[in-house]
């Protein structure tokens, strides 16, 4: 089995779902997962709102931290590691495009 390629994301990329992935909330288990041709991905909390802040609309990973930052009154440098690493992770697995 091939290791997992790294990627790397910058904040000037457009994200978006892949081909054939929809966002859902699977009410029975209370949880939103990412749902792929055979393959499902559970997100958490966290996972969620990087997902919605950068698929829901066209922006820049750029402008969703920001956002992220303001909505959460967190200091920027942290949003922008863990959106950044959130995103990544999505793309190396399919999930997510640019």
């Amino acid at each position: 089995m091939t290791a997992p390629q790294e990627v790397s994301v910058g904040e000037d990329d457009r994200v978006r779902l892949a081909p054939g992935v929809m966002l859902r909330q699977d009410r029975v288990r209370n949880h939103w997962q990412l749902l792929g041709p055979e393959r499902v991905l559970v997100l958490d909390d966290i996972a969620l709102e990087v997902v919605r802040a950068t698929t829901g609309q066209p922006v820049t990973v750029r402008e969703a931290i920001d956002a992220l930052a303001a909505q959460f009154d967190a200091p920027r440098a942290e949003i922008a590691a863990d959106v950044r690493e959130v995103l990544a992770d999505m793309i190396a697995k399919g999930f997510l495009t640019r």
